[in-house]
């Protein structure tokens, strides 16, 4: 018997081809037959890590299909034809109608994508979603199967290497340093931290800067966050874009305080981060995140700026406040580590497996 996964896109350092990697990894170490496979493939990946989709093969009846669902492509309408018992592993698609405004082709695809998931519904015999939020998308999508909820596998161990010592150079001082790590998309709403920060920067501490670090393929968003900061006036809003892993490394080193206003997330990979770097959180209650969170952190009800300054203004200043949402990141961390993911994703895909 195979488990064998399959991917639409294995992009470097994307959230879903490193879990895809991770799975490979555990799946071969606990002495399964594997392969990892993709439509499209990006070059910058170690050769080999990710075969194409040409040589993957037909599937024996017991064999296993894990597929990655998270964008549309012609895969998803061609899952029945590889054979084996298809199993999803669900990321979420981002609903459409943020890209709009900004991009039409990113539009397009993810109203496929979409469309794409109400018309798998029947076809998996078990779904993986990465989080409760997730589960309650595909139930909403008409899924039937039975659904287990098991987060992302995160080597937290590659966290621990050493940061880019430039960039601490840099900006390690006497400033405040307000964080958000994630792709530079409509959904994020990098705009509303912007106002928090200039509205924190302006009011509450003009020794601050805020760095949003990482880039996307949206010109028209990120010409319009551009516009915003220049509009708003405010200074020291800083944009890394494509960085090293060394370099991200860094701005979680420096960061005081993680702010996320993102109106939709699957998950939320970097909130997960953030626990790991002792770095409190302040994040809008949305889509996932309130799920990912779990009582840690501090959720905002809204994307009110002032809520959100006042917020980040008293986890700085508060030191008894900031020790205890710390704490409660590291006890909500906890069902995050490594082990404890992979011996949970190992028991579903067994239960699975040993199912006729």
């Amino acid at each position: 018997m195979r488990i064998v996964q399959l991917l639409p896109s294995a992009a470097f350092g994307d959230a879903v081809g490193n879990n895809a990697l991770a799975i490979q990894t555990i799946l071969r170490e606990s002495g399964y037959e594997t392969g990892l496979y993709a439509l499209d493939i990006d070059k910058r990946l170690p050769k080999g890590a990710v075969l194409p989709l040409k040589k993957m093969g037909h599937l024996g009846k017991e064999d296993i299909l894990l597929y990655h669902m998270a964008i549309g492509s012609e895969l998803n309408d061609r899952l029945p034809s590889f054979g084996g018992r298809l199993v999803g592993q669900y990321h979420n698609i981002t609903p459409a109608k943020f890209f709009l405004p900004y991009d039409f082709n990113s539009y397009s695809i993810c109203a496929w994508g979409r469309r794409q998931l109400r018309a798998m519904a029947g076809q998996p015999a078990l779904c993986i979603a990465v989080s409760d939020y997730n589960k309650q998308d595909l139930r909403e999508a008409g899924f039937t199967c039975p659904i287990e909820v098991c987060p992302i596998l995160i080597p937290f161990e590659d966290y621990d290497k050493a940061p880019n010592q430039a960039v601490l150079d840099r900006y390690r001082d006497d400033w405040v340093n307000l964080i958000f790590v994630g792709r530079v998309a409509p959904h994020k709403h990098q705009e509303d931290i912007i106002r928090a920060f200039a509205w924190y920067k302006k009011h509450l501490n003009p020794k601050s800067r805020l760095f949003l670090v990482g880039s996307g393929n949206t010109e028209r968003y990120n010409q319009r966050l551009s516009a915003y900061v220049e509009a708003l006036g405010v200074q020291d809003v800083i944009f890394p874009g494509h960085i090293k892993f060394d370099e991200i490394l860094a701005y979680y080193h420096l960061a005081d305080v993680f702010v996320c206003m993102s109106e939709h997330e699957g998950f939320c990979v970097p909130l997960a981060e953030a626990m790991h770097f002792q770095v409190p959180i302040v994040a809008r209650a949305t889509s996932a995140i309130p799920g990912t969170l779990d009582g840690s952190g501090v959720l905002l009800p809204d994307n009110d700026p002032v809520r959100a300054a006042l917020a980040i203004h008293h986890l700085v200043q508060d030191k008894a406040l900031r020790a205890q949402v710390i704490e409660s990141q590291n006890c909500r961390l906890q069902d995050f580590q490594y082990e404890a993911v992979k011996a949970r994703l190992l028991k579903i895909l067994q239960t699975f497996a040993s199912q006729s």
